[in-house]
């Protein structure tokens, strides 16, 4: 929401990109009625790079991915590329990582100049460690001329499901554009959605995207049956890796111990709808990797993120035995009960956090 379109800022026109769950859930959420009028908070479009979901979403209102949801009859769903960018004040990026740079290449020509941008992805690129906001701005390359384009992300501990039936929540709105995560705060706040803002969009973006890894490791415990011990002593240990891993990078660590990095684990490692943790419970019981991404609706994003996070801790040095045991799990054919022993029997020291 550029400043020179102060005009539209009190009903901004806004294009949620993906349909899956956040994507939904964003469209919900914006086009709620303003706290001081009836009117929705936003203008709002959908986009999704498949013709067919798009029409049966903008037909039936509803979606296999969000059982339950039913898109309000405020927001419409694009009919076409150009449709869904044209004259709008800020993009919702609710694509999966790993999709996310030939998605806005192919919308590229698409996007206005001023429009800024607003990530809900988690997870890192593999091949060139970028983070979502970073595939963003390297894609649409800005003229070096140009005023900067805001860019920000939204992050924190949010299972769609439970957001789609407004049960209180809390987010982090992060951005280093001057402005931006105060404006994004104001647009997305409800009566049950609570939202931070953040200046460190590194923190939040890394936290968001490591946690998932984490998140696998909770979940094969729950599938080998391990306990509730094992478990919390993951989330305390997988904290301070990511700690680690995030003050190397040049992050602050403060920001791995609020909403949207401890607020984020603890959620996602311990909801029963935790797609990473899901998975990671399949893997302890036994089930393929393979054949568990096959036959599951949704991205996994922590497992593609795992093999980047191993290339950050290598960039970086930085000590991450639990990732490292995740990455050997999911690539290197490590079995599960070994990789806990591994972990259990690593040398005696003293506790460190961050």
């Amino acid at each position: 929401m550029p400043d020179d379109r102060a005009a539209s800022e009190e009903n901004p026109k806004v294009s949620v990109l993906g349909l899956g769950q956040m994507g939904l859930v964003c469209a919900g959420i914006l086009a709620q009625p303003d706290p001081d009028r009836p009117d929705p908070r936003a203008r709002v479009v959908m986009w999704g790079h498949d013709e067919t979901e798009r029409g049966n979403l903008a037909q039936t209102r509803r979606s296999p991915r969000l059982p339950g949801f039913e898109l309000p009859d405020a927001v419409r769903v694009a009919i076409s590329d150009a449709d869904a960018l044209r004259g709008v004040d800020l993009i919702v990026s609710a694509i999966p990582v790993q999709f996310m740079r030939e998605a806005w290449t192919r919308l590229r020509p698409h996007v206005p100049p001023g429009a800024a941008v607003l990530s809900v992805a988690k997870g890192i690129e593999t091949g060139t460690i970028l983070r979502p906001t970073q595939i963003i701005a390297e894609v649409l390359a800005d003229d070096p001329d140009a005023k900067p384009r805001p860019l920000g992300c939204l992050s924190g501990p949010t299972i769609a499901t439970e957001l789609a039936r407004c049960l209180p929540a809390t987010m982090v709105a992060a951005s280093d554009h001057p402005g931006f995560a105060e404006r994004v705060q104001r647009l997305f706040t409800t009566s049950w959605l609570r939202v931070y803002t953040n200046p460190d969009l590194l923190g939040v973006e890394l936290a968001g995207a490591t946690k998932n890894v984490i998140a696998i490791a909770a979940g094969i415990i729950d599938g080998l049956g391990a306990g509730h011990n094992a478990k919390s002593a993951l989330l305390a240990r997988g904290l301070a890796e990511i700690a680690r891993l995030g003050s190397a990078m040049g992050a602050q660590t403060e920001t791995f111990f609020g909403v949207a990095g401890a607020g984020d684990l603890a959620t996602t490692c311990f909801s029963p709808e935790g797609r990473n943790r899901s998975c990671g419970e399949a893997l302890g019981k036994g089930a393929s990797l393979k054949t568990y991404l096959a036959d599951s609706m949704f991205v996994v994003e922590g497992v593609e993120t795992t093999r980047a996070v191993v290339e950050l801790a290598d960039r970086y040095k930085v000590d991450m035995p639990i990732t490292r045991a995740v990455h050997a799990v999911l690539f290197e054919g490590l079995d599960p009960v070994e990789a806990i022993g591994l972990l259990m029997s690593r040398e005696p020291k003293d506790e460190r956090v961050g």
